[in-house]
């Protein structure tokens, strides 16, 4: 069989507050996207309803205004991201706010885990730290040298 070059996968839940979207984050996917990075396997948005329902978005014009916001995402959906996904992403948010569900692959790892393979090496275990983490450590790091 033949190993291509696959990166780890990796999963996005971001809380739109009044399901609104200003672009910024979208200028930046696409910049990722562009740049070879990531790949985009998962794209949905959906909104929370008053009774928890999920109404899902077309990704092409997600703010509403008739501009194609990501026509280059439309219809991404690998099948990793299922009904259940988009359910129990829903329910994080309140009625009203919106969920953006991402599925990604940090394309930029793929060739890197394909050449270990190569050598006979596997990788083991991966993770994730969150970034409240991150920012907590090094805020306290400068903290400590000021």
């Amino acid at each position: 069989m033949t190993q291509l070059d696959v990166g780890p996968i990796d999963y996005l839940a971001v809380e739109l507050p009044g399901a609104r979207l200003d672009g910024r984050g979208l200028a930046e996917l696409l910049s990722l996207t562009d740049r070879g990075i990531i790949r985009i396997l998962d794209l949905v948005v959906a909104v929370a309803g008053d009774d928890g329902s999920a109404t899902v978005l077309t990704i092409a014009d997600l703010d509403g205004d008739g501009e194609l916001d990501l026509a280059l995402f439309e219809g991404a959906r690998s099948g990793l991201l299922d009904d259940d996904d988009i359910a129990q992403g829903v329910a994080l948010v309140d009625p009203g706010d919106a969920v953006a569900l991402l599925v990604y692959e940090n394309t930029w790892a793929g060739p890197f885990v394909t050449a270990m393979r190569g050598v006979g090496a596997e990788v083991i275990a991966s993770g994730r730290i969150p970034a409240d983490t991150v920012i907590a450590v090094l805020d306290a790091l400068d903290t400590a040298q000021d």
